[in-house]
């Protein structure tokens, strides 16, 4: 019988790894914090038409990449492949829509069929950001600036670049897409295959395409910000201003759409070079229609999400994330005689110093092969508490890091020791 191995593309994250991702989410709990966001946490499987419905029946993610199987109900469920839809579900079942502006963010997995890669994975993280009830231009400055100061704790700052495009609103878009398709369709044959298909089905997404004779054909088919309208203009404008007033460089990128059916106006990808093909590592925008379309109140709304996963290979990469300081802080030495005794004193020792890891030898064996693995735990102390010093109510303190000599002081004033050993 062969042993069983993870499903291929959903990965295992090690404890050897783990400080990695506290380091990331560290970063990002306390900008959140800091610009008055609140945490939400959803369900990881959601109703097939949800996404159909949100997502978009003709986008590659739909019909390429979702996870989808029937319960013993017959009910059509779906592993979620983004998040957005599954929180503007929860928003309009909850009633949070209500004259009111929601600031939210979550995390967690979400799942794409795919081919695996090195930062793509078919189990893979995201962390979400949105924003719902303000319709206002300052709102889309705010959620760049968010993300801007976020680099910056993170230390991506000078190695992401802000790509901004804006799409218009529905009959905007239309009107373009009708353009476009007039434009394309007698050079149909010399589109790549996936251009030729998404012509007839989602022709925006041409604008999308990694083939570069695509790109070439592209470079004089028609621009999609001739086709906005004038007060949408006049929002794009604003919305370079706010960014040049809050110092976060961008360029305009006018073939950037984003792979979902619900974004319209501002849409954005921070972008990084280090990763080669994998260049995107967060990517968002508006959806003011997403709301209404799954039968909510008429709602703005605007986000981001990024891939976790490929935030981490860049930190990596970068050298930027510190070395792991998850070691203990004491390290407790006992016999086969002692430990019953000794681990409620070291129980009521944890409770006093909360602050400061404190790791117990349960396996016991020699006290030879005890203070190796103390050692090996990186803790400053060792802590023996054997047979004599259970009987003579002491405990001996010797010091793994510091050329000193070992003490022996009475259990009472063992935690008063330690806080001033560590003040």
């Amino acid at each position: 019988m062969s042993k069983i191995q993870a499903v291929r593309g959903m990965n295992d994250i090690l404890p050897s790894d783990i400080y990695k991702w506290h380091f990331f989410e560290n970063a990002v709990k306390q900008t959140l914090h800091n610009y008055g966001y609140q945490e939400i946490r959803l369900p990881i499987v959601e109703k097939s038409e949800l996404f159909h419905r949100g997502v978009g029946a003709g986008t590659d993610i739909v019909e390429k990449e979702t996870y989808d199987f029937s319960d013993r109900n017959d009910e059509a469920l779906t592993l979620r492949p983004e998040g957005t839809a599954g929180c503007v579900r929860a928003m309009i079942e909850h009633g949070l829509l209500r004259n009111q502006i929601q600031k939210v963010w979550y995390t967690g997995a979400m799942f794409r069929y795919e081919r695996p890669q090195k930062g793509r994975y078919r189990q893979f993280y995201q962390l979400g950001v949105e924003v719902y009830g303000n319709s206002h231009i300052a709102q889309d400055a705010e959620v760049l600036s968010l993300s801007w100061q976020l680099w910056q704790a993170l230390g991506l700052d000078t190695h992401v670049t802000l790509e901004l495009n804006n799409l218009g609103s529905a009959q905007n878009r239309a009107d373009y897409v009708s353009a476009l398709v007039d434009y394309l369709t007698p050079l149909k044959d010399q589109l790549d295959e996936d251009s030729q298909r998404r012509l007839g089905k989602n022709p925006l997404r041409i604008l999308d395409s990694k083939n570069e004779n695509t790109q070439r054909l592209l470079d004089n088919a028609p621009n999609l910000h001739d086709f906005l309208d004038q007060d949408i203009q006049k929002d794009f404008e604003a919305l370079t201003e706010y960014l040049s007033v809050l110092n976060i460089p961008y360029k305009i990128n006018s073939r950037l759409v984003r792979g979902i059916d619900y974004y319209c106006n501002t849409v954005f990808e921070w972008v990084t070079d280090k990763l080669g093909a994998q260049g995107t590592i967060c990517a968002g925008g508006r959806y003011d229609s997403l709301v209404s379309d799954l039968q909510g109140p008429e709602t703005p709304a605007v986000g981001f999400a990024m891939g976790v996963e490929r935030i981490i290979l860049l930190l990596e990469t970068l050298e930027l994330i510190p070395e792991s300081t998850q070691n203990a802080d004491i390290y407790v030495i006992s016999d086969e005689s002692s430990i019953f005794k000794s681990m409620p004193m070291i129980e009521t020792l944890r409770k006093s110093l909360p602050h400061l890891t404190i790791e117990q030898n349960t396996s016991l064996g020699s006290f030879k092969s005890q203070f190796k693995k103390a050692d090996k735990s990186g803790a400053a102390l060792a802590l023996v508490i054997a047979e004599d010093e259970v009987n003579n109510n002491t405990c001996v303190i010797k010091f793994l890091r510091e050329d000193k000599e070992q003490v022996t002081i009475p259990q009472a004033e063992l935690a008063s020791y330690i806080q001033n050993h560590y003040a």
